[in-house]
């Protein structure tokens, strides 16, 4: 006579319950950290991205400008007006210079510096340089009447 397998109701024949628990230990961490490093990586870009745009944008108002004193003025205002929201981008700075002085068809040069925001992240912050910078240029019109 054969011996029939009986099953115990409410049991499964293979329980791997145990090992769905292993395994989603083992996996929570990682998908934790990926998305802790892919906020990161995010807030850098965006930081990156305001600072390039601010840069732009006031070295193209500095260049329609006809002195250099009223170039430095509009560059900064530019500058400051793009980088108010401090949430992505915080102390920013505008400096703004030119190659070979402020003359028609020279070139504006305009750095905006800025820090990375990333104490609302906790003790999970990285450390070291937070610190984005982009240099734009823009070139004085050859044809406007520019200022000795």
């Amino acid at each position: 006579m054969t011996r029939r397998m009986q099953r115990r109701p409410g049991r499964l024949r293979h329980d791997d319950g145990s090992s769905d628990a292993l395994g989603m230990a083992l996996i929570a961490p990682a998908a934790i950290g990926l998305a802790i490093a892919v906020l990161f990586v995010s807030r850098g870009v965006d930081t990156r991205a305001t600072a390039q745009s601010a840069a732009e944008a006031a070295a193209q108002a500095a260049a329609q400008e006809r002195s250099l004193g009223a170039a430095v003025i509009a560059a900064q205002i530019v500058g400051d007006a793009m980088l108010i929201d401090t949430s992505t981008c915080e102390n920013p700075n505008v400096t703004t210079a030119t190659e070979s002085g402020f003359v028609a068809g020279g070139t504006v040069v305009v750095t905006v510096t800025c820090n990375r925001r990333v104490d609302d992240l906790g003790v999970i912050g990285p450390t070291g340089n937070n610190e984005a910078s982009y240099t734009a240029f823009a070139v004085i019109d050859t044809f406007r009447a520019v200022d000795p």
